[in-house]
Parts: C-alpha cells; structure tokens; sequence
C-alpha cells in the first residue's frame, strides 16, 4: 500500500491533489541515518553548534517581560510590524516593509506561492536539479515542473528561453543552492534577468543560504535587479536557528494581496512570540556579530570534506566541486554506480549521503549525490568519507566480478 493509499473500507474520500502528497525522500533516509553509529552526511540540518541559545534566552526573558500579551495573542497576518521593517533594512536594495510577509519557514512561502500562481497543468520551471521541498510544495497544484538545463555557472538562460511558453514562473537558488551548493554567476545572472524581462517571465528566488559565504559574498540578488518581476524568499533558520519556522518573502505590490490571503487561510500567521523574540535579538545588530562564527566553522568544515575527498577518492573517478558557501557540496560517482542502490551499502559500512535523483524534476543523473558537511566534526568527516570510499571499491569490485 503506498503511503497516501486508504484502507478499502475507509470511509474517507481523499481529494486527488492528496494523491500527488508522497513522504519526502530525504526524510525517508534520515530515518535510515538515525541508527546509532551513523556518520550522517545527508541531512540539511544547520549546525546546532550555531544556536544563539544565550541570545534567545535573553530575548525571551525581555518580550514576556515588556510585551508578555501581546506575544501571546493573536496578531497580524503580515508579521509583526518591527520585524517586518527589519527585514526591509537587511536586505541590500530598497524594499518597502509593507512588501514583507513573514511566513512559518520559507518553506511556507514555497506553498503560498504555489497556492497563488499554480494551477492543474501550469508549467514551472526549475534549474536541473532543484530543491526537493520545492518539487512536495508545487506537486500538490498539480503543475508541470519543467528542468532547464544548468552547469556550474547556473541556469542555462538559452534553454530557458526555449521552454518559457507558458511557464507561470521560474523557481531558482543562485547562492550556493541545494543541493549541488553552486553560484550562479554575476553574468549569468544579468543575462537572466534581461531575459526574463524580454519574456515577461516571473521569477521565485530563494535564498535561505545567501548569508553562508566563506571568501566573499555572492553576487547581487536578482529581486535587487528585477524587484517588480520577482518574488523573494528569505529565513532566518540558517542564520538563527531552524525550530523557529519563521522566515519572509518580498512580493510586487500586484501580487502581494493574494499572497497574503493564502497566509491568512492556511495559519492566521506565523507565531507571534517567535517573531518577537527574533525582532529583540535582531535589534542591535546581532547578525553582524553572530553570522560571521558560523561562515568560519563551515569554511573549516567544508576545507575538511574537500581534504579527505582529495585523499580517500584517489583512482576511483568520483567528481566533486568546492562551493563558495552554503552547508552542501555535489558529487558523482563513476560510471556504472546508482547513488540509490549504493546508499544501503554506505549504511552498512557506517555512512549516509542523499542520492541525487530525488532532486531532478525530469530525467535524473542517478550517478550523482548531495553531501551535507556543516554538521559532522572533521573527525567524523575523515571517518566517515573513509568508508565511503570503501563503499565504492567494493561496490566497483562487485560490478567487475
């Protein structure tokens, strides 16, 4: 029986948007890696080492304290108007605070968006691969998740142009994206844009991972370049702490009002405690002091994952690259391997990644997976690409065999 099928005698009729409602793949595989002993390179789990614990304790303290009746009763569907405005002032191009809706997560955002602009058949385009939560947020619409091919630079803007007919909008994650934790390019970039200005081609950007940088920042965002023509997506759950579920999105003034009403029929709004516990330690720029600690331990993280790559892959043709940012970097295996069949092997042996292809709207390179290095230790990051490595020679051994 599969997971959204009813027992034959239920009495239940599910609605046919249910049926496109499937457990995530990667929650899935976190069950697996939740064996004691696992070294877990799969889950998309901020470091807890991050949590600004003292900060929010304060923080908390302070709001019952000044406004204790207010954090507790409901609220405003557009957020809390402090945190609003602040949200207005971090974000590097002019955004009016009355732009601003804050969402449970951004992964709520995904689903308003979703909600708002898609329809049974509508077409959406997505970078080759994409965000997996952002497949489960869109599939319920029932839509057409068309991938546009992609390299290293990011978003062919040629391929783009040729699927644009009828498209609702264009998802994208320029800054160190997950899950290949890549860049798009400032000329990549500017040659989207233009584009989607010729096509009329409404973007979605979402950039929960723009702040992660370890050498220099990203290039401008593309909402700073085509505010009117993009709706934007932020969180504060890499950057302050995940179990939050607070985050925002910028939206064009014409779409903006539908935006909101979804928010108001899916939640009322997002928990008004939370947001103002975020507006308090926000208010004397804590991210400035605070967001730097976490860019050194992933920098120091990621330096350890690309080391015991270069030292344990020796011979065995796997591929990889050095993201600039973000917790995620992308490999591939050689020629012959399946990322899903070899996952129950590396488990065995002590080690857990995601395969790729759960993050393919269309045909999926199953040779690739996604490697998550913010959580792990450097200790348990030379372990644990140790066995991994060993994963593949036996595997590469049994195919010779």
């Amino acid at each position: 029986m599969k997971p959204h099928d009813l027992p034959p005698t239920s009495q239940w009729t599910l609605a046919r948007r249910a049926e496109r409602m499937n457990p995530s793949v990667l929650r899935e595989i976190l069950k697996v890696t939740e064996r004691p002993g696992i070294i877990s390179f799969a889950g998309g789990l901020p470091s807890p080492r991050t949590f600004p614990v003292d900060a929010f304790a304060q923080a908390c303290e302070q709001v019952l304290r000044s406004d204790g009746p207010g954090a507790l009763q409901y609220a405003a569907s557009e957020g809390y108007r402090p945190l609003r405005e602040m949200v207005a002032r971090l974000l590097p191009w002019q955004v009016d605070p009355d732009q601003v809706l804050i969402t449970t997560g951004s992964q709520q955002g995904l689903d308003l968006v979703a909600k708002v602009l898609l329809d049974e058949g509508s077409r959406v385009l997505v970078e080759t691969p994409t965000y997996l939560g952002a497949l489960q947020a869109f599939a319920p619409m029932e839509p057409q998740a068309v991938g546009i091919a992609s390299d290293a630079e990011g978003i062919d803007v040629a391929d783009l142009a040729r699927q644009r007919a009828g498209a609702r909008f264009l998802y994208v994650l320029p800054n160190f994206q997950n899950p290949t934790g890549r860049t798009m390019s400032e000329a990549r970039r500017q040659a989207l844009v233009q584009t989607a200005r010729e096509l009329a081609l409404p973007i979605v950007e979402d950039n929960p991972y723009g702040d992660l940088w370890f050498d220099m920042p990203p290039p401008a965002s593309l909402a700073s370049r085509h505010p009117e023509g993009t709706i934007y997506l932020g969180s504060f759950s890499k950057v302050l702490a995940p179990g939050l579920r607070l985050g925002y999105l910028v939206a064009p003034s014409a779409v903006f009002p539908k935006l909101l009403q979804a928010k108001q029929a899916a939640d009322l709004h997002s928990p008004s405690f939370n947001q103002r516990m975020v507006a308090e330690v926000l208010r004397d720029g804590f991210l400035d002091r605070h967001v730097p600690t976490i860019r050194a331990l992933y920098k120091a993280q990621r330096d350890a994952m690309l080391a015991a790559l270069a030292r344990e892959m020796q011979g065995l043709d796997v591929q990889w690259n050095a993201p600039e940012g973000g917790m995620f970097l992308w490999a591939r295996l050689p020629a012959g391997l399946d990322a899903v069949r070899l996952l129950p092997q590396a488990v065995e042996r002590g080690v857990a990644f995601v395969p790729g292809a759960a993050f393919y709207a269309g045909e999926a390179d199953t040779r690739t997976l996604r490697l998550s290095f913010v959580t792990a230790s450097v200790e348990e990051i030379d372990r644990g690409m140790a066995a991994l490595a060993a994963t593949l020679r036996a595997a590469l051994a049994a195919a010779r065999t």
